[in-house]
């Protein structure tokens, strides 16, 4: 049996609907309650968590097989697992977002960049070699510039509509999101078999 975990809302969703397209038995999981943990008839044992709690699992081997977003990952300071594949799912981008016209501010003290992903914004302005100070924010990142807390933001961005009704904008494009699949490495020399199995059922949804 592999055991998976799985982070909960559109990644859920939309992975789970993939694997129902390659034929696994999705039927469980479409209708469970409150479960937090779903065993499939073809050898599935499936945990719902939280983004970072998905790591957690992994880190600790309680699971073989993650999904989760790359924005996650890029975020995490834990980096000892097998990133097999890109699904192509769940896409969107890490943006620096503002006002218009902080693209022409002249700032004579620190920026302020308010962000969850603190070390997404931290490392994307250690490149630009831009002293900030980065200010965590767990809620509503934009409300940052619109309560004067910070000069601009680093968020992921999907449509833009939020930005967009609070006045903002995207300055500039960090990198590309998208969901991974991500392995335990113990679980890959052990359960090499089952593993690559679904590697090579879901294979075709990799991205270049």
């Amino acid at each position: 049996m592999i055991k998976i975990a799985i982070t909960k809302g559109r990644i859920e969703k939309q992975v789970c609907q993939l694997l129902s397209q390659k034929g696994y038995d999705m039927e469980p999981v479409l209708h469970k309650d409150r479960e937090l943990l779903i065993e499939t008839a073809d050898g599935l044992s499936m945990v719902f968590a939280k983004a970072n709690d998905v790591l957690t699992f992994l880190e600790h081997g309680i699971v073989d097989v993650g999904f989760v977003g790359k924005d996650t990952l890029e975020d995490s300071d834990f980096h000892d697992y097998y990133e097999m594949l890109d699904l192509n799912i769940g896409k969107c981008y890490f943006a620096v977002a503002a006002y218009p016209e902080y693209r022409e501010k002249v700032f004579h003290r620190r920026q302020r960049i308010a962000s969850k992903y603190t070390k997404v914004a931290k490392d994307y302005f250690t490149r630009k070699q831009e002293d900030v100070e980065i200010i965590k924010l767990e809620g509503s990142v934009e409300l940052g510039p619109v309560v004067g807390l910070s000069d601009a933001i680093v968020d992921i961005v999907e449509t833009g509509s939020t930005l967009k009704a609070n006045g903002l904008e995207v300055i500039e494009k960090i990198s590309d999101v998208s969901t991974k699949m991500i392995v335990n490495k113990v679980s890959l020399k052990f359960k090499k078999d089952e593993i690559f199995h679904l590697i090579e059922m879901l294979k075709e949804e990799e991205t270049c």
